[in-house]
């Protein structure tokens, strides 16, 4: 794939050129208060890598599921401040994606400076599954501009206009955040230095099917927390009381296990739970896994279970973590979570938060970025990477059919 610093080799290549980046800007908000900004701060440098060089820089991206229509509650507005802020310079806010206003923005953009469009998918064919509404959506996009850059890794596992189309119609290169998400990834799935291991929590076995499959053959070890153990628990004869189950993936627990032990790769499962009666920040206790009350539901694994997989991790070289290990927004059920963030803070080696959930956990329980080795954008993008897929977003920048 051409990258950002490819078009930068030849010095003023870029300088006078419209480029049009697509960040991903999917943050939380508050209202207008932006709760988690770690995807805007993640979209900075290469935004400020072309400013610098003297493109006029083009921001599209999207913020939650507007259903193909403006919405108040969506737009980029308050995101565009922000990225001015981290910036250090103005940024332009456009009122549409690519109409009156977006054209006339971007049109009165000079050498350096930096406009967000609105969010793209206020627009019915940034998600259309019809190949041609979609490609007509992408059109107007790159009448806007001279070059496109993607860098919103979190949408790279999406066929749509401003992730796939776009690049069809406009010479293309990688960003610098999408690189670096991709070179973390090839690590942990050509050449991870051992021992590797893989933490997954999250309430789903369903959600990291493919990522267990994948991964299977090349862990050292598998630390399953999160609601997903109780089925995991449940498939060895456990109670689990009242808390999450997939009764339709027991087999697949099942399964799991004995393939592990089959290739030599340990399944880690907690061997006590925090329970509480009902899914609130009160009454919680301690019990061994093996003895979960009926009326009691897991919200996190214990404490004794958190000092085992906290020393299995500040034991490897690898780490990819996905997936809390309980309920972490309460502070009765954040024990585990936070022995797994602390651990992957204490490695002799890569540790990569997975993204989703993960990020948002360590972010809330005052974590700094840069204590982790990698923190991904895209919790879904890195989990389909892992599983093998082929990613859309970046296959037609490497000229690979999807």
């Amino acid at each position: 794939m051409k990258t950002v610093s490819d078009l930068l080799a030849d010095a003023g290549d870029v300088r006078g050129q419209r480029v049009l980046v697509r960040s991903d800007l999917n943050v939380p908000l508050d209202g207008s208060r932006i709760t988690d900004d770690g995807r805007v701060r993640a979209s900075v440098p290469t935004i400020q890598t072309l400013a610098d060089a003297g493109a006029r820089v083009v921001v599209m991206a999207h913020l939650g599921r507007p259903d193909g229509a403006p919405a108040a509650k969506y737009s980029l507005e308050p995101v565009a401040a922000r990225l001015a802020e981290l910036l250090g310079q103005p940024v332009q806010f456009a009122t549409d994606t690519v109409g009156d206003d977006a054209q006339r923005v971007v049109s009165g953009l000079a050498d350096g400076e930096v406009a967000v469009l609105e969010n793209v998918r206020f627009n019915a064919g940034e998600t259309s599954k019809d190949a041609a509404e979609r490609g007509a959506f992408a059109d107007q996009l790159a009448a806007l501009a001279d070059v496109f850059v993607s860098d919103g890794f979190g949408v790279v596992h999406r066929k749509q206009a401003s992730v796939y189309d776009i690049a069809e119609r406009l010479p293309s290169a990688v960003g610098g955040l999408v690189q670096a998400e991709v070179e973390v990834l090839k690590r942990l799935t050509e050449s991870p230095e051992r021992p590797y291991v893989v933490v997954l929590g999250g309430s789903k076995v369903s959600d990291k099917l493919g990522v267990i499959d994948n991964l299977l053959d090349k862990a050292d070890a598998l630390l399953i927390g999160g609601g997903m153990v109780f089925t995991f628990l449940k498939a060895q004869g456990h109670e689990v009381g009242t808390s999450l189950l997939e009764a339709d993936q027991l087999d697949v627990a099942t399964r799991y296990v004995e393939q592990a032990a089959a290739q030599g790769v340990e399944i880690v499962l907690p061997t006590d739970i925090v329970v509480a009666p009902a899914f609130a920040d009160a009454d919680a206790s301690v019990v061994a896994a093996d003895a979960m009350p009926a009326d009691q539901m897991g919200l996190d694994i214990g404490p004794a279970s958190a000092e085992r997989f906290a020393e299995i991790i500040r034991g490897a070289r690898t780490v990819f973590w996905n997936g809390p290990m309980g309920v972490f927004e309460m502070d009765s059920f954040a024990a585990g979570t936070r022995a797994v963030a602390e651990a992957l803070t204490q490695i002799d080696g890569l540790s990569v938060v997975g993204g989703g959930d993960s990020a948002a956990a360590v972010r809330q329980l005052g974590f700094d970025d840069d204590a982790f080795g990698h923190i991904s954008t895209g919790g879904g993008a890195s989990l389909e990477y892992l599983e093998g897929k082929t990613l859309p977003g970046l296959a037609i920048l490497e000229g690979t059919d999807v």
